[in-house]
């Protein structure tokens, strides 16, 4: 079984409860994603979305991004243990409409995060791989045929 530590991405981009707004999106900008995942002495307390800003109304803002992250994040966000399975794992994402999954060992502390864009890497690196073996096949009969 894959799982979701096999697959997450562990180098984090993270803000705290009392970080401003303005610097989430500055950071959202320049890391060219869209969750960030809000921790208190490296335990998950909530999640930061480029959403959660839109729907807020903060994004761009110059009034509002001064305001808190705590403010605007979702609280005790659904999260994965390292060791659930990568399929539930999409399977909750698509069941849930959820743009990602925090990973947190037991204890809440924050290991990783598995996103959308994740996926789509990993079924592009199936759909590739699953290419060069039907060609490897083809090339094969072709050959025994000769």
């Amino acid at each position: 079984m894959i799982s979701v530590a096999d697959f997450m991405t562990r180098d984090l981009v993270t803000v705290r409860e009392s970080d401003d707004l303005a610097l989430a999106e500055s950071l959202l900008k320049l890391g060219g994603i869209r969750h960030l995942p809000v921790v208190r002495e490296r335990k998950l307390v909530g999640l930061l979305t480029q959403r959660d800003l839109l729907r807020s109304g903060q994004a761009g803002a110059p009034a509002a991004r001064d305001r808190a992250v705590s403010e605007v994040m979702t609280r005790e966000p659904v999260a994965v243990r390292p060791g659930t399975g990568l399929a539930h794992a999409a399977r909750l994402m698509l069941e849930r409409k959820f743009g990602c999954l925090p990973v947190c060992e037991e204890d809440g502390l924050l290991v990783g995060i598995v996103t959308e864009a994740d996926f789509v890497r990993f079924a592009a690196d199936v759909v590739r791989d699953l290419d060069l073996v039907s060609e490897a096949v083809k090339a094969r009969e072709r050959a025994g045929q000769a």
